[in-house]
């Protein structure tokens, strides 16, 4: 069959390599405009465009997904099946194009998990399995006919890096698993329409309140937050030293310490040699990765070595 890709992130990009090394007929690439990005605003390519230029495949790049031109324009490569992964929201003009139907490859087993950020949810949340869907794309988000499912073990010390790298390695499988089902008109699908919304867990965008760290929790949950943002966006907290400056601190990972310990939620404890901990509902979180703000990534001893301060001096901000 021949098929149109559609895709941004480095998890996309991951997949079309896949298709394309497996021979499947790739007319075209479908991804965000170029945009600007770091301290020089240089125009910024995506993982799947930067991907696609390696194979020489066409590249679109529309600003408006019902722009007449780029419409024309995709008609005009005539696929069978449009393939998305990680991509935006498509008006019907476009999915319902294709003959075999227009399907997407989501990092979660649906229903559950629907929306923008699956993988850090299902680590946060502290899941013991995940997985990808693939399902045909209609009106309403994630919520398609589902063709196939891949199950992943939720490892206890994962992080959403791990696990999204693990993930990626399933969409690859799902992807060709899925277009062969198209070909040999193979599909059963699995209708999504009379599931009870309310009772989903659900996977939304990830804003900077949600990273925050909560002290007032317990050390479990703090610690999957931790590992469900790590790397990116990064869980955090801020502190105050004794000249009132705020001091913004990324976690990317960290130990729960098991303590009886009177001290107060909050509380900062260091050797200022090997460890940095801060007091949480029911027990220590010591950091081991972190990075403040305006320094880079670094473990926590290196951090300590350059970071002049006295547990006194430093409150936490909440």
């Amino acid at each position: 069959m021949r098929i149109v890709f559609m895709g941004t992130p480095e998890f996309a990009g991951e997949i079309l390599k896949q298709l394309v090394h497996q021979g499947v007929d790739v007319a075209a690439v479908v991804t965000v405009a170029d945009k600007p990005a770091g301290r020089g605003q240089k125009l910024h390519e995506s993982a799947v465009k930067r991907i696609a230029l390696e194979f020489q495949l066409p590249v679109l790049q529309p600003v408006k997904l019902k722009d007449p031109e780029f419409l024309e324009q995709l008609s005009e490569y005539q696929a069978d099946v449009f393939v998305v992964v990680a991509f935006r929201m498509l008006p019907e003009v476009v999915w319902n194009m294709p003959p075999k139907g227009t399907f997407n490859i989501h990092a979660s087993l649906l229903p559950h998990y629907r929306g923008a950020a699956p993988i850090n949810w299902a680590v946060i949340n502290g899941e013991s399995e995940t997985g990808v869907t693939t399902f045909f794309l209609n009106h309403d988000i994630d919520a398609g006919d589902i063709i196939a499912k891949r199950t992943v073990k939720i490892n206890p010390d994962e992080t959403a890096g791990s696990l999204h790298d693990r993930l990626c390695e399933e969409g690859k499988i799902i992807a060709l698993e899925t277009l062969k089902m198209i070909d040999e008109i193979s599909i059963k699908p699995i209708t999504q329409a009379n599931i009870d919304v309310g009772k989903l867990k659900i996977a939304p965008k990830l804003f900077k309140p949600d990273c925050k760290i909560d002290f007032s929790k317990d050390g479990f949950l703090i610690n999957q937050l931790i590992r469900g943002l790590s790397p990116y966006p990064a869980s955090f907290f801020e502190m105050k030293n004794k000249s009132d400056e705020l001091l913004s601190m990324k976690v990317f990972s960290a130990e729960v310490e098991i303590s009886d310990s009177e001290s107060p939620v909050g509380a900062i404890s260091s050797d200022y040699k090997h460890f940095f901990k801060v007091r949480c509902n029911d027990s220590w979180i010591s950091l081991k990765d972190v990075q403040l703000m305006g320094k880079k990534r670094m473990g926590v001893e290196e951090f300590l070595r350059g970071f002049r301060f006295n547990c006194e001096d430093l409150k936490l901000h909440s």
